[in-house]
């Protein structure tokens, strides 16, 4: 089951795709395994021994809690899906257990690419962070998952982040995955080119 469309998906045919999306298509004991430090993602065995390759992208792209602050918007309201080729509906709530579409733009036709948030976390301690991790369900190209990230660090550094993990989930995304690797590598370069475009505007 793969979901297309031959222009940029509306809202309503969002919502068709999320509620014809089945479950999770990734292992359970995997859920949420993007909350842990990247380093420790990367060193997973049984993560690569089960076909499973990590994708990581840490940029910085201000300083202050002001860029902090902004930066957490900017997840909140999707700004970092704001591409020509790729977006998620901004109004989507950034909520456990909330389903969404993510519309990428193939060679010819739209993909739209089924998820679910697994998890929000934010912390206000010596390093303040706000990040959130969304599983792959029934109908995406890809099974894994894959958090997004904003942090101040104790230097008042603030990091935007990229992690995830995943394998192709079904013989088309199989065939073409080098294809796929391609476009997640041109995701995470064009999605942290947008947060910093929208965080250094006054």
């Amino acid at each position: 089951m793969i979901f297309l469309c031959w222009s940029p998906p509306s809202r309503q045919e969002q919502k068709a795709c999320v509620d014809n999306a089945g479950v999770f298509n990734y292992d359970s004991k995997y859920k949420g395994a993007t909350a842990k430090h990247a380093w420790k993602i990367k060193q997973d065995r049984e993560l690569s021994e089960n076909g499973f390759l990590v994708n990581h992208a840490r940029v910085l792209v201000g300083s202050g809690v002001e860029t902090f602050e902004k930066g957490k918007r900017a997840l909140q309201n999707w700004r970092h899906f704001s591409l020509n080729w790729a977006f998620v509906d901004p109004k989507t709530p950034i909520q456990r257990g909330v389903k969404f579409c993510v519309c990428s733009k193939a060679i010819f036709p739209w993909l739209l690419m089924p998820l679910e948030v697994v998890y929000v976390d934010e912390s206000r301690s010596a390093v303040a962070s706000f990040s959130f991790g969304s599983g792959t369900l029934q109908g995406h190209l890809l099974a894994g998952e894959e958090r997004f990230s904003i942090t101040m660090d104790e230097k008042n550094d603030v990091w935007y982040e990229i992690l995830s993990f995943s394998k192709p989930a079904n013989f088309l995304s199989l065939i073409g995955y080098p294809y796929v690797l391609l476009k997640q590598k041109h995701f995470a370069c064009d999605s942290t080119l947008a947060m910093q475009k929208h965080l250094s505007a006054k």
